[in-house]
């Protein structure tokens, strides 16, 4: 039996999910890495009065790290900031067409733009292999400068998903609860802890 657009584009959508899931789980242990890292650091410095420039920029590669790798992951499970007063009480339809189109016309150009203008600045990293400015930092500039190009690419695929879960919403194919794990989903689970 062939495989059926609606089929394909849900399996497509659950891979990208399951990518950002992954990544986004791994990179939650940054957090808890930064924390002993910054304390090893005060307790180095203020206790024996020692000091690495590379320990201090292993903590700024993390944190860039959790961020730009991890926003993908956040937008799966809609941690981003939402302003929106309307969007809160709207029906799961309205939210569906919202977050479709909202993906289309204003994530997938924002993220393009940045792949775009991120590309040679990153490219011209990996030329010189850049390292730290610092003696005694790390040399590996270009392995973080790479998570710049990392984003939008993983920013794109969890648009793409999350389009792809509310065209499925749409069209009939989808419930709130297959596979979305945006509000409508939470909604659904609230409304039927109502009942």
């Amino acid at each position: 039996m062939p495989i059926t657009s609606d089929q394909l584009l849900q399996r497509l959508a659950s891979r990208f999910d399951q990518i950002n899931e992954s990544i986004g789980r791994t990179i939650s242990w940054f957090t808890i890495a930064m924390v002993v890292l910054t304390f090893l650091i005060v307790v180095l410095r203020y206790l024996f009065n020692l000091g690495w420039i590379a320990l201090q920029e292993s903590v700024t590669y993390l944190h860039g790290m959790v961020f730009m790798l991890g926003a993908a992951y956040t937008l799966k499970h809609e941690g981003h900031v939402r302003v929106d007063i309307f969007y809160q009480k709207a029906t799961l339809h309205t939210r569906a067409w919202v977050d479709l189109l909202g993906s289309i016309f204003l994530l997938m150009p924002m993220m393009l733009f940045i792949l775009y203008s991120c590309w040679d600045y990153v490219s011209d990293s990996w030329t010189l292999l850049e390292d730290s400015a610092e003696t005694g930092g790390l040399p590996a500039v270009f392995l973080l400068k790479s998570a710049i190009v990392l984003l939008p690419i993983l920013m794109i695929m969890q648009g793409l998903a999350q389009a792809a879960h509310n065209a499925l919403f749409l069209m009939g194919v989808e419930t709130p609860t297959d596979n979305y794990q945006g509000p409508a989903c939470a909604d659904s689970e609230t409304q039927q802890g109502d009942k």
